[in-house]
């Protein structure tokens, strides 16, 4: 693999600061959590939820795997571990020099991986605007599967975005070569 997952830390804040330079950014990016300008306050609370006891959220930063730059950012919400399920979230790729060389693809690959084979998950989800194209293909490449839209669900502007529903179960997890 030519990525790596770590655990979330504040020394990546300053990136995810870099790459999120606009509130339409942060919001295709985050949803509602996060308000521009993006800050180290707001990214350190963020953190320390998923640093409780019983946190249903896991964040991790993206590694190249040869250099060890930091390129990306991804997190797995809402686990229930009763009910075998999470939801794939802050899906970003956000150093320019590796966007288009397949990052995208091996930053769900390795979340799933944690999900499915880690924590014994049954199903995954995620939401993804309808207007992100390339997000879109990349998830199904993996094997998700559209299960409706949430129409005009987030406001930008004067501009109502609709988001398209996504998940994978395990069984379909296994049947695609995901390593």
């Amino acid at each position: 693999m030519k990525l790596l997952l770590k655990d979330f830390k504040p020394e990546d804040y300053q990136d995810l600061i870099n790459w999120a330079q606009t509130p339409e950014f942060i919001l295709q990016w985050s949803g509602s959590i996060f308000k521009h300008p993006l800050s180290i306050e707001q990214l350190d609370n963020y953190r320390q939820t998923a640093l409780q006891k019983n946190s249903s959220r896991k964040i991790y930063s993206a590694f190249e795997s040869e250099t060890e730059k930091h390129i990306g950012h991804i997190e797995l919400n809402n686990i229930d571990l009763n009910n075998r399920s999470a939801r794939i979230c802050r899906v970003l790729i956000g150093d320019k020099a590796t966007k288009g060389k397949g990052f995208g693809k091996e930053i769900i690959k390795a979340i799933l991986k944690i999900g499915f084979d880690e924590l014994k998950l049954h199903r995954i989800d995620l939401g993804v605007f309808d207007f992100n194209v390339a997000a879109i293909k990349c998830y199904e490449s993996v094997g998700f599967i559209h299960e409706g839209i949430s129409r005009e669900s987030k406001i930008m502007g004067d501009e109502y975005w609709n988001l398209i529903q996504m998940s994978i179960l395990e069984q379909e997890y296994r049947k695609i070569d995901n390593t």
